[in-house]
């Protein structure tokens, strides 16, 4: 009988602590977006990080994160977690359109001409932003080929 009783107290704990984990799993999002809107990119940061530590499939911490990187200059980051984010959802526009730009940015036009192609299949509620951005690269690509005659 104590065996029992013993036995019954170590699931029960066992439990508890599988829901109290899975609770903070799925909080760390949340908790992270709340600091990113705050603009405590900081923390943020590191609650997207922990967010995809127990949920590697989650295209919105790296969305996050690849804006928190913006927002810090850093290109190489954001374009890696714009890479990952294209991988889980190759039709995610946001994504897209941020990677167009900073291709723009770090003047690697033939990619960002590549990637307004693909924009261009599927967009739904960025496609607004489309003729921005081909008016924006062709003005760029206009005035380089100025400069060079």
């Amino acid at each position: 009988m104590n065996k029992f009783i013993f036995l019954i107290k170590v699931a029960t704990i066992y439990f508890f602590c599988i829901s109290v984990a899975s609770s903070s799993k799925l909080s760390f999002f949340d908790e992270g977006k709340i600091f990113f809107d705050n603009n405590k990119f900081d923390k943020s940061k590191i609650l997207f990080e922990k967010d995809i530590v127990f949920n590697p499939k989650s295209e919105i911490s790296y969305l996050y994160l690849a804006k928190i990187f913006l927002k810090n200059g850093n290109d190489q980051e954001q374009e890696i977690n714009l890479n990952n984010v294209l991988l889980l959802d190759p039709q995610n526009e946001e994504a897209l359109y941020m990677l167009i730009l900073l291709k723009i940015k770090l003047s690697d036009y033939k990619t960002a001409e590549d990637l307004i192609e693909k924009f261009n299949l599927f967009c739904k509620s960025f496609c607004s932003k489309k003729n921005e951005i081909k008016d924006s690269l062709d003005k760029i690509l206009a005035k380089n080929a100025k400069s060079k005659n």
